[in-house]
């Protein structure tokens, strides 16, 4: 967007410091994500689902998840495009051909999150003009977002098809500023193969080129577009693929549909302000989102880009999970934070009488403020020992999903499928029997979807009343197996 338009890599130097950036910041992603794996820190839901939709299109079929399916009552044969429009996990296909299990879906996504670093420096180098400032600002920039608490919750809740996004984003973004808007258009249009409301980011994008003079047309087609791939994938291509229409709906208090919902807001504002601020906590992580960037996004257009998938998570009356500060919701959109950040502290520097000295302020600002930040988030975990440690549960754990033959079908708890995805079949252990041959249960900690320990014991002697035998027993772990299916 406006800015010296420059190639911005035309030090070596930058090139190598900005690929070491990158390089460190996927490692550490990797690192985190791989030690949570091997310590059953990692979630069947939803690490599994993944593992089992792209083992399926890597073996050139449709993306099944049979424990989604099962535990949410879909069938065994459910493709994950019933749930979420997310055909883009195809292109992580290939990969399972070098290593069939969820840890390449972790490597993966270390590696798109990462990959958004480039994207981000050229775009803060050149939208301050290429200065020693701007070099100065384009790197706390970067460094800033891959430490990033959006990024570590993201990374700390396993893999999602968020992954994505801060890449297609900032590549959308910068490639616009760069003037090369056939590449920015295909960045955004990539962004509706990850997830059915990915239209309402891109009709941000074009929200913000609304406000452009010359660019208001593109705009308004970027916003037609996206509202329709939201109807389209929502209301056709999700339930062609199986999937429950209004199956994700969270604004009972508006209406029973979106066209009841916007007639309720329209009519009575009031509700929709109310949800807004209901609870608190929603406020609190709108601001939260901004306020690493020393709240600069505010004074930017950019941050229009915001208001669409901000609405849609901060207006709904259910799902707590969308508007938490943890888990992967805010990675959809951390990259329009910091570029409406830069955007904002550029439009700020130039009204002060010394404008680099205002960006090198606002640059080592925001990085301080997100280093400040890391110990509260996810990346927090890495500077304590306990997230290392191989305790005796861990050991036993191990020992557990050891004592499961290959290629069996099995129900294993929340912690333990993880680990058993890559050689079994696997479902969610949950309240309701399936009766497969085998079955891992944790009875020592809660797991979900159980709402207490005593429910999960309750459900081992329940199999033990069906003709199920234990053949492993430690640290709360149970192994059990059965010869003949209960009548």
């Amino acid at each position: 967007m406006p800015g010296d338009t420059r190639p911005p890599f035309t030090d070596r130097r930058d090139a190598v410091a900005v690929a070491l950036v990158t390089t460190l910041a996927a490692a550490l992603y990797a690192f985190r994500s791989l030690v949570a794996f091997a310590r059953f820190r990692a979630g069947a839901y939803d690490l599994v689902i993944f593992d089992q939709a792209v083992r399926g299109y890597s073996r050139l079929g449709e993306p099944i998840s049979p424990l989604k399916g099962v535990h949410n009552g879909f069938g065994p044969h459910f493709s994950v495009l019933g749930d979420h429009w997310s055909p883009v996990l195809a292109a992580l296909a290939p990969l399972y051909r070098l290593h069939d299990g969820p840890r390449t879906l972790l490597v993966a996504q270390a590696v798109l999150f990462a990959l958004a670093v480039p994207f981000l420096w050229a775009y803060a180098h050149r939208a301050f003009g290429g200065t020693p400032a701007a070099r100065w600002a384009a790197y706390a920039t970067a460094v800033a977002y891959a430490l990033s608490w959006p990024v570590a919750e993201a990374v700390a809740f396993d893999f999602h098809e968020v992954a994505f996004v801060p890449l297609l984003t900032a590549a959308a973004l910068e490639r616009h500023q760069a003037g090369r808007r056939g590449m920015a258009a295909a960045a955004a249009l990539g962004l509706l193969l990850v997830k059915e409301d990915m239209g309402l980011l891109v009709a941000g994008i074009g929200l913000v080129l609304l406000t452009r003079r010359g660019e208001r047309r593109a705009g308004a087609l970027l916003v037609a577009a996206g509202a329709a791939a939201v109807w389209l994938t929502t209301s056709v291509l999700i339930p062609a693929a199986g999937g429950r229409p209004g199956y994700y709906w969270a604004y009972g208090p508006l209406g029973r549909g979106p066209g009841e919902a916007v007639a309720h807001a329209a009519a009575h504002p009031g509700d929709a302000l109310a949800l807004l601020a209901t609870p608190p906590a929603k406020a609190a992580t709108a601001l939260l989102l901004v306020a690493p960037a020393l709240l600069t996004p505010l004074l930017s257009p950019i941050t229009l880009a915001l208001l669409p998938p901000l609405l849609e998570r901060m207006l709904a009356s259910g799902f707590p999970n969308w508007w938490s500060l943890h888990y992967h919701y805010n990675a959809f959109v951390v990259v329009v934070a910091f570029a409406g950040g830069v955007d904002g502290a550029r439009r700020l520097a130039r009204r002060l009488p010394r404008p680099d000295v205002a960006v090198r302020w606002w640059a080592g600002l925001t990085l301080a403020v997100c280093l400040a930040g890391v110990p509260f988030f996810a990346f927090g975990a890495l500077l304590s020992p306990a997230f290392y440690a191989r305790t005796p549960r861990t050991l036993a754990a191990a020992r557990a999903v050891a004592a499961v033959p290959d290629g069996v079908l099995v129900e294993a708890s929340d912690n333990l499928a993880p680990a058993l995805s890559a050689r079994t079949r696997t479902l969610l252990w949950d309240r309701t029997p399936r009766w497969a041959p085998w079955v891992v249960a944790d009875v020592r900690r809660r797991t979900f979807p159980f709402a207490s320990r005593e429910e999960q014991a309750a459900r081992v002697r329940s199999l033990l009343g069906h003709g199920y035998r234990v053949v492993f027993r430690e640290a709360g772990y149970r192994v059990l197996t059965r010869d003949i299916r209960p009548r």
